[in-house]
C-alpha cells in the first residue's frame, strides 16, 4: 500500500490522497455440478448470454468499478478470455482474465494478486449471481468509503432454520436430530459482492489458511482476524443461480427487465 495512511509531513504539505479505486474480482473456476453435466456454470447461458458475462456487466455498471478480474478455470483461461471478447463492454471498466486455481480461496488470492496497487477497494463477487443490481453494489462500495473494513449485502430470512446433528457415514442419510433453533430475527442471507478495504481483504488471504476446501466467504476469513463486518440490505434479485429451478427464475427476471426497463 502507498503511504497515505502516515500521518502529514512535519512541513505542513498535504499527504497524497488516498486511492479511491475500486476493482472487482470474479471467481469463475468451479464447475457448479449442482447444475447438472455440461460447460462450468459460469459459463451456462443465460438468456443466450453466459453467465459469467451476466455478472461481469453487473460490475461493470457501477461507475466505482473501474477493473473486473475474472478469475478462470486452471485450464479454461483463454477460453474464458475469448469469450468475454466476444461481449465488450460498452464502458470505461477494464477486464481482466486469470487463471484460478484447485480452490475458490486460492481463486481469490490469485485474482487479488492481478489487482494493481492503486485500487483500494476490493469487490468479490460470485459469478453464479448474475442479476446483482447496480445500487447493490453502490451500497457496498459506499459503505467501505465511509470506513467499514467488510461489508456485505443480505436479506433477513423468510425461513425459520434449524441447527441439526449431521448423519454421516453407514447413518448418511437418515433422520438428523435437531440441536437448536437460532433466533431468526438474528440471522441474514449473505449475497455479493462482498467489499473490502484492499489491506484488510490481503491480510485475510495472508493470514487464513484453511484445510479441504478452504474459504468459501472470504467475510468469513475477515472475521477471523477480528476486524468488523458490516451488512448493507441485499436484493432479492441478486440470489445464486445452483439448481435447474434457479435458471428458470433467472430467465424469468431478465424478461421482466427487458419489458419494464429495455434491459
Amino acid at each position: 500500500m502507498s503511504a497515505s495512511g502516515q500521518s502529514a509531513n512535519p512541513g505542513g504539505a498535504e499527504s497524497p490522497a488516498r486511492p479511491t479505486r475500486t476493482a472487482a474480482v470474479i471467481p469463475a473456476a468451479g464447475r457448479g455440478v449442482r447444475l447438472g453435466p455440461g460447460a462450468p456454470k459460469a459459463l451456462r447461458p443465460l438468456s443466450g448470454t453466459p453467465m459469467l458475462v451476466h455478472a461481469v456487466r453487473a460490475m461493470a455498471r457501477s461507475r466505482s468499478v473501474t477493473l473486473v478480474v475474472v478469475v478462470a478455470p486452471p485450464d479454461g483461461a483463454d477460453e474464458v478470455r475469448r469469450l468475454l471478447d466476444a461481449y465488450p463492454l460498452t464502458g470505461n471498466t477494464d477486464v481482466v482474465v486469470v487463471s484460478g486455481g484447485e480452490t475458490r480461496q486460492e481463486s481469490v488470492r490469485r485474482g487479488l494478486a492481478a489487482v494493481p496497487e492503486d485500487v483500494a477497494i476490493v469487490l468479490v463477487h460470485d459469478a453464479a449471481r448474475p442479476l446483482v443490481p447496480v445500487d447493490t453494489v453502490d451500497a457496498v462500495v459506499a459503505a467501505v468509503r465511509e470506513g467499514a473494513p467488510a461489508v456485505v449485502p443480505a436479506l433477513p430470512l423468510a425461513d425459520t432454520v434449524k441447527q441439526v446433528e449431521p448423519r454421516t457415514g453407514d447413518r448418511a442419510g437418515e433422520p438428523e436430530p435437531v440441536v437448536g433453533t437460532p433466533e431468526r430475527a438474528r440471522l441474514r442471507a449473505v449475497q455479493t459482492p462482498q467489499g473490502f478495504d484492499r489491506a484488510t481483504l490481503v491480510a485475510a488471504h495472508e493470514k487464513i489458511v484453511l484445510e479441504g476446501d478452504g474459504a468459501t466467504d472470504d467475510a468469513g476469513m475477515v472475521e477471523r482476524l477480528g476486524a468488523e463486518v458490516v451488512v448493507v440490505p441485499g436484493h432479492e434479485e441478486a440470489f445464486k443461480v445452483t439448481r435447474p429451478l434457479d435458471l428458470v427464475l433467472a430467465e424469468a427476471v431478465l424478461a421482466r427487465r427487458r419489458a419494464t426497463d429495455g434491459f
